[in-house]
């Protein structure tokens, strides 16, 4: 996801605002799409700056914020079932087809984390 322009800019393109310029002479100074300038001339003149919006999804939102206790529930009663066996407990209980990687996103964000191997990383006083 690309970065939002800086403070810095959005700060100087406000002060060209309030000189009196539009939106589409100050973004073109500034080198911004008019389209931004305009955005930015919006919000400038209802809130009086041109803060940088949030970006990506709100959380607690998507395909599987509905299914938090399910999983919840499933680890508590089996805490070493795999990503494999919980995606497909989904799809079995619920309907729902994901990828097994957003299942370890959300388990993750749930707090639940994974037990690495004993063996991992190898030692150096280990035999190959």
């Amino acid at each position: 996801m690309p970065a939002p322009l800086p403070k810095e800019l959005r700060d100087r393109f406000a002060r060209l605002i309030d000189e009196g310029l539009s939106g589409r002479e100050a973004s073109r100074r500034l080198q911004v799409s008019a389209a931004t300038g305009a955005r930015w001339t919006r919000k400038i003149r209802q809130s009086g700056a041109a803060s940088v919006a949030p970006m990506g999804r709100p959380p607690g939102t998507g395909k599987l914020a509905a299914h938090n206790g399910f999983f919840q529930e499933l680890v508590a009663q089996d805490p070493d079932i795999t990503l494999f066996e919980l995606r497909d407990a989904l799809a079995d209980a619920e309907g729902v087809t994901v990828h097994h990687s957003a299942i370890a996103g959300l388990l993750k964000r749930l707090g639940f984390t994974h037990k690495k191997s004993r063996w991992w990383p190898p030692s150096a006083d280990v035999r190959r």
